[in-house]
């Protein structure tokens, strides 16, 4: 038994949702012709969801939802999260009826973020209506979604960064920060691991204003989803202490409302709603079928099933009279007037707690505070240094003193990673002994979800940081690529950032991470040298307001340079920059990042006793590198110059293009082994000894 209450399939003769007027069925219908005719005209696409869900979308937007089409970026607006992405043609289509304004670089607009033309560009180059969601890409979605559970992990974080919000800012008589977060998820969401992480995290925290509408449609690609998901889902999410809920007709809309409220009214559990529906519902020949799941229904069959609902068979893309306007006396109406009573409730606050009210407005615009890096901590030369996680760790309090809103936490490894902020509390409801201002996040050992939660924490305005081993950051790669596809400014602090590990073996031990992490467009990877850079990184990521970076920090101490004698760690900012140097032309040139720097160093000194003419380039970020103009690149890495060894304690996969042709990479072409660090450094070659060598052979 799969759900609480079974369903059997059936393909329904009569359009009219119980409960519902006679505008409210022609808008349903609306959204069902207008996603059929959307994906058949794509010739590509996912109809059968959208035409189930028509009713239960329908009604959270235009009864429940608060939410001003005029203002998408009104912060206290409820969020909506399709997390079954491959619906999208379900959200676009309730954006154009509800006339959701656009929003250009961070404004909003008098043209519409969606008009009938962008519906019918469904699936095509360079169209507003892409295969799936994409948050940035089309006004009126709050995050990107496609990779089923993504959405749900999100809408955590939003639930989260809501509660943070609200706990920090509002005040007795000032609630600013009020509102719900809706996810629409379904079979495949439920089977994905990270909504399981994500689901009991949101139990835990205890997240009343966390509302998920579970399609229970018991239809996935290869069939009936009983060849692979048996269980009660819904016993599953009461054991997590979520309220659970069951809608027994995704058409019985006024059965839904009265869930919905009841979901609202309970502000001590998240809550689930069980929905069963029947893909493609309405359509003679596909309803409840896997064919309806992923293909188009066909010009015949969507004939039939617009036949059924009583509409113009030979219509497409046809929205009639009223049905617009309908969604602007509702969803809109009561939107603008929500909207309207919070602004003057802002203007009141900002009077009374002006303080506060710059800091919310700093979140808004995405703007830090002045003087956010002037406790940021300088380091003294000290040959025995410090583990760059450490000084990582003191970086980041010094500026989290200074920006408020900078919080997170780690997947159960604050202690390691040094991710702790002193002197905070926990995020945790008052019943596990925290509170929900607390700025430590306690993530448990979900990596997945961890990654989904602070990319939902992020689309809020808030600048979130999560931590873990960098072997690790694999559990992580679909959240890290999707913040880098929204472009979110997270921070991810890996640390234990190579065979210097040591005895946990070649199971803890990264080698190809950050080749991985480096092949994502929009990640910015930091691999600092020593403690100054490490202060450079976050100088430097903090004032970054788009993307993701992540640094890679180490276990083992670290030699912190003589920045008195050679340069100074702010080149950090251009990825790649030139430490020591020789007066007349290098006759080689040692690359290395991380906690390899210090034996390109030492290997500089000897070989510059012995009058070779040898430089030291420190190349923590390629990404950055890539990003200086060539005069630069050539500046540092000057062609004539072929003699070069680079050195890293991972793949040398992309090595070459810094090493050259006929250069040396000193790094890991196997995975590492269990030995105290120190043997491993001397079995792998990462040594003076072996740095001195190559660098010699390389001179000539």
């Amino acid at each position: 038994m799969r759900t609480l209450s079974p369903t059997p399939l059936y393909a329904p003769d009569s359009a009219q949702a119980s409960g519902a007027g006679h505008l409210d069925t022609l808008s349903i219908d609306t959204i069902r012709t207008l996603s059929m005719d959307g994906v058949q005209k794509a010739n590509s696409g996912h109809p059968g969801t959208a035409m189930a869900l028509a009713p239960v979308a329908y009604t959270l937007w235009q009864d429940v939802l608060s939410y001003d089409p005029a203002a998408p970026l009104w912060p206290n607006r409820d969020r909506f999260v399709l997390s079954i992405g491959h619906a999208s043609m379900l959200i676009y289509s309730l954006i154009f009826l509800a006339g959701i304004k656009d929003v250009k670089g961070g404004k909003v607009t008098d043209k519409p973020a969606l008009t009938l033309e962008d519906l019918k560009q469904f699936r095509q180059f360079d169209s507003k209506t892409p295969g799936h969601p994409e948050f940035g890409h089309t006004s009126g979605v709050e995050t990107t979604t496609g990779p089923l559970g993504a959405g749900c992990g999100n809408s955590v974080g939003m639930a989260m960064a809501e509660k943070w919000l609200a706990a920090r800012y509002n005040k007795p008589g000032f609630d600013l920060f009020s509102h719900h977060v809706y996810a629409l998820c379904g079979d495949g969401d439920m089977m994905e691991g990270v909504s399981s992480e994500a689901a009991s995290m949101a139990g835990h925290l205890q997240l009343g204003n966390l509302v998920w509408m579970y399609d229970a449609n018991k239809i996935s690609i290869e069939g009936s989803t009983d060849i692979a998901l048996t269980e009660n889902v819904g016993e599953r999410f009461a054991a997590y202490g979520w309220q659970v809920l069951e809608l027994h007709d995704a058409n019985d809309t006024k059965k839904l409302k009265e869930l919905l409220a009841q979901a609202k009214a309970e502000t001590t559990r998240p809550s689930l709603i069980i929905v069963h529906s029947v893909i493609a519902w309405g359509s003679p020949k596909k309803a409840g079928t896997a064919s309806a799941h992923g293909e188009p229904l066909g010009d015949e069959e969507i004939r039939a099933t617009k036949k059924a609902y009583g509409w113009p068979e030979d219509k497409t893309f046809y929205v009639p009279d009223g049905v617009q306007d309908h969604f602007r006396k509702g969803l809109g109406a009561r939107g603008a007037q929500a909207h309207a009573e919070w602004n003057k409730l802002f203007d009141a606050y900002t009077s009374k707690y002006p303080e506060l009210a710059a800091e919310l407005k700093n979140i808004f615009s995405g703007e830090l505070p002045e003087g956010w890096d002037s406790d940021i901590p300088s380091y003294k030369t000290d040959a025995k240094g410090i583990a760059s996680r450490a000084s990582s760790g003191e970086v980041l309090n010094a500026v989290a003193s200074k920006l408020p809103w900078l919080l997170g936490g780690s997947a159960d490894l604050a202690p390691s990673t040094k991710t702790l902020l002193k002197g905070e509390e926990s995020f945790q409801p008052a019943k596990w002994g925290g509170s929900y201002s607390g700025r430590n996040f306690h993530f448990g050992v979900r990596e997945h979800a961890m990654g989904a939660v602070v990319n939902g924490m992020a689309l809020y305005g808030l600048r979130p940081f999560c931590a873990g081993f960098l072997i690790f950051s694999d559990y992580m790669k679909a959240p890290i690529r999707l913040s880098a596809l929204m472009n979110l400014p997270v921070t991810y602090v890996f640390t234990h950032d190579s065979i210097g590990v040591g005895e946990d073996g070649p199971t803890h031990q990264p080698i190809e991470q950050l080749l991985q992490m480096r092949a994502t467009p929009g990640m910015t990877v930091i691999r600092p040298g020593d403690a100054s850079e490490v202060a450079e990184a976050w100088r430097f990521l903090i004032a970054k307001q788009n993307g993701p970076v992540a640094l890679a920090l180490s276990r083992q101490n670290l030699p912190t340079i003589d920045r008195s004698r050679y340069a100074a760690a702010s080149g950090l900012a251009k990825g790649a920059y030139i430490v020591a140097d020789s007066k007349a032309t290098p006759k080689v040139i040692l690359i290395a990042s991380g906690s390899e720097l210090s034996l390109a160093m030492s290997a500089y000194e000897t070989l510059s006793a012995e009058g070779v003419a040898a430089r030291v380039v420190s190349m923590p970020s390629w990404e950055l590198f890539e990003a200086q103009p060539a005069s630069y690149r050539e500046q540092v890495l000057p062609s004539s110059v072929t003699g070069r060894v680079a050195i890293e304690a991972a793949s040398a996969i992309g090595w070459d293009r810094y090493a050259g042709p006929t250069g040396e990479i000193i790094a890991m072409r196997s995975f590492g082994a269990s030995a105290p660090a120190g043997q491993l450094m001397k079995k792998f070659g990462f040594t003076p000894e072996s740095v001195l060598e190559a660098a010699r052979r390389q001179a000539g």
